[in-house]
């Protein structure tokens, strides 16, 4: 018996499938190529009277749970037997829950191939090793955000200046343009356009303290960086948004009395040259009403293709504004059956998922052995980030969804460079939409998410001239000999005239009572309090979820005065709407950190793929969760807060974190760093709270 262990290791040195057993076992079953050998009845006869031989599998499962993956895999390797355990799939949800800390009560995501190949995800595909660090800003490194196709992604910063990287390895500088030539203090935000030919970039005026005087200017990506457009936009923190291909939404406060002021969104042309002064270049969407000195902050636009293909009953006819979105088939009880937990997909990735899932059942795809060379650690208990809580009532497989992906409503052909499409097309046959935005009602602070359903969008292709120079003369100077003789008659005798003409008096409005001027703004479809300071949203890729960074409020605090906040916990909480039914989904309480005041209270980005969760924070690092699972995987580190992070939309493996302390960091995945041969700079800090062995194995 001493001689099987040095013929184990003789098998695997030949080269042997670690799908075939040794050669004893092999002639145990009549295939043994040393029949007659000394050596080979030797085998057999080990093998027919090895203990290991009569142990049956569910003992073999229990001894299994009680190693590492990594030993486990390298047990597969002794015999064909042991290879099919250690591919067993129970031992693989065991070994995934208890070092990923996944609710037993979660299902495998839909759409994927198997426990081990998850675990495998998690383990090789997230963004884990730092492969570059930009250092090109000279301030505060505010914002980061990617083209559609991947190729580059652009930086905000303090000092001034926007730069838009190459994002393949090593990234290198493409295009850059100081801000302050136009009198901006800083840049804040940017976005490029679907067809990834334009790029947004949102600033801040020099100006007083208190001054929130802003603007918007687009740039040209293609054939070289030119600026293309300017508009004001105020206050700055509406940022601005894409609404089109060619045009985007900006902003203007106007203060109608105390505390009191109106909000007006333009949709502006990103081409602003025109051959006519009676050519529009931009035209009033909507005008919101504001109380208690708050206003309409953060815009963005979802892309809603399920708005276009709900039925309207007589209800729904009148718009979601306080129920259920219409169009939400009432769920019944087989529906219900097919109900499971784990936060729902992205509708696009589930498509993917499933084709993934054909290709390994035809034998197409082949799933390499689990590498688990790289060093993970743990954390204490108190630095773990708490997971995602879904509610059941929306966790569900999305498989035969009715609804189709908001990217129906996209273009993605990453080849496309007509940057001269007319005006016109690009708002003919617009999508359904929803315009998002944070807001208030109790207090100046934005404690609010506001929905306003965009069907379609009227821009006037002729501005009306009105009335000519010597018309507008005549009528100012009749209305100011009117406003003489008025200053002399009593409000009896103006009342009386006014009579006499048959003309309602001029009543000065009450701004200060909606009810009374409520007919002069447009109304907001739905509004959710989250109550608490709301510092950061973002879309999942199809535009179905929409994910909220807020500091929450003491629990029942009282507003007494609108000027002076609720004070904020340091904690971020996350929320997760469903934009299909204008509902919470899903909660992360205590999520991750932030220190600064209500009052000083500032952006912390986030941002979304098909799989993953990220954001940053200001406990100096970012932090990343799994979509479906709800678990935080990782956080990334940085030596300041953590402003900004993103996704490549094309490679989910890659995530560029943003920071105070004016560096860049990208991060990769384990797999996309070997199979790019980058060699790291440095590592994430990965969460793994391995539970006792003896609990895992019960």
């Amino acid at each position: 018996m001493s001689d099987e262990p040095s013929s184990s290791v003789e098998f695997r040195r030949e080269g042997g499938s670690t799908n075939d057993p040794p050669e004893g076992c092999r002639s145990r079953s009549g295939s043994s190529s040393s029949s007659g050998s000394l050596v080979g009845e030797a085998e057999e006869d080990y093998c027919e009277n090895s203990p290991w031989v009569f142990i049956p599998e569910p003992m073999f499962t229990k001894i299994f749970l009680y190693l590492e993956p990594r030993d486990m895999l390298n047990a597969g390797q002794t015999c064909k037997r042991w290879n099919k355990l250690s591919r067993d799939d129970y031992i693989w949800r065991k070994y995934f829950q208890r070092e990923f800390n996944v609710d037993t009560n979660i299902g495998l995501k839909p759409g994927a191939e198997s426990w081990r190949s998850e675990f495998k995800r998690l383990t090789d595909n997230v963004p884990m090793v730092m492969t570059d660090v930009l250092t090109n800003h000279s301030h505060q490194v505010l914002h980061v955000s990617f083209s559609h196709n991947g190729k580059m992604f652009a930086t905000c910063s303090k000092d001034g200046f926007v730069i838009v990287w190459n994002s393949a390895y090593p990234s290198t500088i493409r295009d850059s343009y100081d801000m302050r030539k136009l009198s901006w203090k800083y840049t804040q935000f940017s976005q490029f356009n679907q067809s990834d030919t334009l790029l947004l970039v949102s600033g801040v005026h020099f100006g007083s303290p208190h001054s929130t005087s802003g603007e918007i200017a687009v740039f040209t990506v293609q054939n070289g960086f030119r600026l293309r457009c300017r508009v004001t936009n105020r206050p700055y923190d509406i940022f601005g948004t894409w609404f089109s291909d060619q045009h985007l939404l900006s902003g203007d406060l106007h203060w109608l009395a105390h505390l009191v002021s109106s909000s007006i969104l333009w949709l502006n042309k990103a081409n602003q040259e025109v051959d006519s002064e009676h050519t529009p270049i931009r035209n009033q969407l909507y005008k919101f009403y504001n109380r208690n000195a708050s206003s309409i902050r953060a815009i963005m636009v979802a892309n809603c293709p399920w708005l276009g293909d709900e039925k309207k009953d007589e209800e729904g006819a009148e718009g979601p504004s306080t129920s259920d979105a219409a169009g939400q088939k009432p769920t019944t009880e087989d529906e219900e059956d097919d109900r499971r937990i784990g936060n729902p997909l992205s509708h696009y990735q589930m498509n993917q998922d499933q084709a993934m899932d054909n290709m390994y059942r035809a034998g197409r795809v082949f799933i390499p052995d689990i590498d688990l060379d790289f060093p993970y650690v743990p954390l204490e208990n108190n630095d773990y980030a708490s997971p995602i809580h879904y509610l059941d009532e929306y966790r569900r497989e999305y498989e035969d969804s009715y609804y189709e992906s908001s990217d129906d409503c996209l273009d993605d052909d990453d080849d496309q460079e007509d940057d001269d499409m007319s005006e016109t097309e690009d708002l003919d046959n617009l999508c359904p939409k929803y315009l998002i935005f944070s807001t208030g009602s109790k207090t100046y602070t934005p404690h609010q998410i506001g929905f306003k359903r965009i069907s379609s969008v009227n821009f006037p292709r002729r501005v009306d001239p009105g009335p000519s120079l010597k018309e507008r003369i005549a009528l100012r100077d009749r209305q100011r000999e009117l406003e003489v003789i008025m200053r002399e008659m009593s409000q009896e005798e103006i009342r009386l005239q006014y009579i006499l003409q048959n003309e309602t008096p001029p009543m000065e409005a009450n701004w200060a009572n909606y009810e009374a001027v409520a007919d002069r703004f447009d109304k907001v479809d739905k509004l959710i309090d989250l109550h608490g300071h709301i510092i950061g949203m973002g879309l999942s890729p199809d535009h179905r979820y929409l994910y909220v960074n807020s500091r929450p409020w003491p629990k029942n605090y009282v507003i007494r005065n609108p000027l002076e906040p609720p004070p904020i916990a340091q904690e971020i909480d996350i929320h997760v709407i469903d934009l299909m039914t204008l509902k919470k989904v899903g909660t992360m309480l205590r999520a991750h950190k932030a220190y600064t005041p209500n009052t000083e209270c500032f952006f912390i980005f986030l941002d979304v793929c098909d799989n993953y969760v990220a954001s940053g924070a200001e406990d100096m690092h970012a932090y990343l969760w799994d979509r479906y699972y709800g678990v935080c995987l990782t956080k990334y580190q940085h030596d300041d807060v953590v402003n900004s992070v993103a996704f490549n939309p094309r490679d989910n493996e890659m995530l560029v974190t943003t920071s105070d302390d004016y560096e860049i960091k990208i991060w990769r995945s384990l797999s996309q760093a070997k199979k790019l041969g980058i060699q790291p700079v440095g590592k994430a800090i990965e969460f793994r709270k391995l539970k006792s062995r003896t609990t895992a194995c019960h």
